[in-house]
C-alpha cells in the first residue's frame, strides 16, 4: 500500500511534466496540423485521490491518479501585427492581430519545478517505505 501511494504520485507527476513540456514546446505555434490558424491550447492536469490500478484497503482510496487532462477554455493573446504572415485577414473581427497560445512559459517554468520536487518527494517516501520493510524483515528474521 505505501509503496503503491508513492509510485501513483511519481506517475501522476510524470504525466504532469509531459503536459508542462507539450505546453512550453507549443507556446508559439498558431497553426494546427491543418494549417489553419488556430493557436495551441494549454493543457491542465487535474490529480484526483485514489488509484484505481492499486489494492484498496478497508474502502479507503490510497495513492493518486490522472483524472483529466484538460484544453484551456481561455482566449488566445492577441498581438497587432498586421504585416504578420500567420495575422488575421481582412474581413475578420480581429483583421490585423496574431492570436498567439496563451502560455506563460515562466508560469510553465514553475509549475515544471513544482512537479519535479512533488516526483522527488515521493522518490523520498518510496526509498523510506523500502527501508522500513528491510529492516522490518530483518528484525523478524
Amino acid at each position: 500500500g505505501a509503496l503503491d501511494i508513492s509510485v501513483s504520485g511519481m506517475v501522476a507527476q510524470r504525466v504532469r511534466m509531459e503536459a508542462i513540456s507539450a505546453n512550453l514546446a507549443g507556446a508559439e505555434a498558431v497553426r494546427d496540423a491543418n494549417n489553419e490558424i488556430n493557436p495551441f491550447r494549454r493543457r491542465f492536469v487535474h490529480i484526483a485521490a485514489g488509484d484505481p490500478s492499486a489494492r484498496q484497503e478497508s474502502g479507503r482510496k490510497l495513492g493518486v491518479h490522472v483524472s483529466d487532462i484538460e484544453l484551456d477554455p481561455a482566449p488566445p493573446r492577441l498581438r497587432w501585427d498586421p504585416t504578420h504572415h500567420d495575422a488575421y485577414p481582412q474581413g475578420h473581427p480581429m483583421a490585423g492581430y496574431v492570436p498567439k497560445p496563451n502560455i506563460d512559459p515562466t508560469i510553465e517554468q514553475i509549475n515544471a519545478l513544482e512537479a519535479s520536487r512533488a516526483y522527488e518527494a515521493n522518490i523520498a517516501a518510496a526509498e523510506a517505505t523500502k527501508t522500513m520493510m528491510a529492516q522490518a524483515l530483518r528484525l523478524i528474521a
